[in-house]
């Protein structure tokens, strides 16, 4: 008995196995795609001296591939009462890259996902501080630099969830560790800042929750 339910189970695999290839060669390539935006960036912009708006659109091919393109705009504008440092600047960035649907349902409503991304940017910096006074002769001398060229490129492995709540509704969250490839801070050293990288560092954990639009 136990032979024959097991020969049972295995018949059952099988058969759900070409139900889903079947269901798999009848998918079109190109199912629609999605218009998100991340309301983590959003929040800390508020609530801090740094953040980012960001916002995307993923396309979706055989509910398997995803190709998705993320910008957005990160800003700071900091101060450090410790050192009297200022730290400014508002830039773009640019995301490129794919999600890969690991669910064994590839159809299903909900979705988790492991990608990569791509990201880039190039941005200006000001960094301001009270005027240095000479300890002997007690002059003053000015610390003050704008428009500072910097850049960073960097790259993003993340995984994610996706759910439909309703209609073309869906929310999701990502998690992201980025690390830095390249970067070029300019000629004062270490930038606070980076957009859309997060603080200084040559890696960092960072997170997203979005809200998204599938047509």
């Amino acid at each position: 008995m136990a032979v024959g339910a097991q020969g049972s189970r295995s018949r059952q695999e099988a058969q759900e196995r070409l139900r889903q290839q079947q269901m798999d060669d009848s998918i079109p390539l190109y199912r629609g795609f999605q218009v998100k935006a991340d309301l983590v960036g959003l929040i800390q912009r508020a609530v801090s001296d740094y953040g980012q708006l960001e916002a995307g659109v993923r396309v979706n091919l055989k509910d398997k591939y995803f190709p998705t393109v993320e910008l957005g705009l990160g800003t700071a504008d900091h101060h450090d009462i410790v050192t009297q440092t200022g730290y400014k600047t508002s830039a773009p960035y640019l995301k490129m890259g794919v999600d890969f649907n690991i669910m064994k349902n590839k159809h299903d409503i909900y979705r988790v996902y492991a990608g990569a991304r791509y990201a880039l940017t190039y941005f200006k910096f000001d960094l301001s501080h009270p005027d240095l006074i000479d300890p002997v002769w007690g002059g003053r001398s000015p610390f003050r630099f704008a428009g500072i060229k910097a850049n960073c490129h960097w790259l993003e492995l993340l995984a994610g969830v996706d759910a439909r709540i309703w209609g073309p509704v869906h929310l999701g969250w990502t998690a992201r560790y980025q690390r830095r490839l390249v970067h070029n801070d300019g000629s004062l050293g270490n930038t606070w800042y980076v957009p859309g990288f997060g603080k200084q560092g040559g890696s960092r954990i960072s997170g997203t929750f979005e809200l998204m639009l599938e047509f």
